[in-house]
């Protein structure tokens, strides 16, 4: 989160827009910024468990990070349109990129109602754009915008699904038609691994305008970051709501 937190601070200043692709180790459970997760999930459960939590700095509900692909981007506000346009421009990407896959996704349609912060797990509904194979949603985003740039987190399921997050919680997850079936242990319709589901994803970004380029490891976003790492570290942070 320190280092999507360092890229939103380099779109902001320097007008230069990224793709960050990366996976999670050990398995952590991410809250949107708003989530009210004191209500929804227990925190001693979780602690038990040793499982890792993090709040992220954008919008949106719980994810739990195991078997999926993450994907962070951040872009001056002027590059990729509205909060709505450049979530469907950035979905109809990751569409794109499955397709390299064989794998056909559609962009969900708008909700039938309003979801809150504290509707459950972000995959138990889908709402406009997101990603859907079949009638399952497949890939979650959120967004944070600021006066000149905007940083959206997102994840893309590779396989299992987000139950865990369901024993975790003091109450139970609402119910909805997406998410009262039983499905099968991929997603996508066969096993997809992260380098392969990165490397398409990749593919389809490098369709948008504009020149790019690969940054290698040696990059010193690690050092820009470690300016946020304390504040997402910080349990006073995870466990504001």
């Amino acid at each position: 989160m320190a280092i999507d937190s360092a890229l939103l601070a380099l779109a902001e200043a320097d007008g230069v827009g990224f793709l960050r692709l990366y996976r999670w180790a050990p398995v952590c459970i991410s809250f949107g910024r708003h989530e009210p997760a004191t209500r929804r999930y227990d925190r001693a459960k979780i602690e038990a468990l040793g499982v890792d939590v993090v709040r992220r700095p954008t919008g949106g509900r719980a994810v739990w990070h195991d078997a999926e692909l993450t994907y962070a981007v951040a872009a001056p506000l002027g590059t990729l349109g509205t909060l709505a346009e450049s979530c469907r421009r950035i979905h109809a990407m990751l569409r794109d990129g499955l397709a390299l896959l064989g794998v056909t996704a559609t962009l969900a349609p708008p909700p039938e109602q309003a979801v809150g912060p504290g509707g459950g797990n972000c995959f138990a509904i889908a709402t406009g754009s997101e990603l859907l194979v079949g009638d399952r949603k497949v890939a979650g985003s959120a967004q944070l915008r600021t006066d000149r740039a905007l940083l959206q987190h997102g994840s893309l399921l590779l396989a299992g699904d987000q139950s865990p997050l369901a024993r975790l919680g003091p109450v139970a997850p609402p119910s909805s038609p997406r998410s009262s079936h039983p499905h099968s242990n991929h997603p996508l319709g066969r096993p997809v691994g992260f380098g392969e589901a990165a490397e398409a994803v990749a593919e389809a970004a490098r369709r948008w305008p504009g020149e790019w380029s690969r940054i290698a490891r040696g990059w010193p976003i690690v050092e820009r970051a470690a300016a946020y790492a304390d504040g997402f570290r910080s349990q006073a942070w995870t466990w504001c709501r």
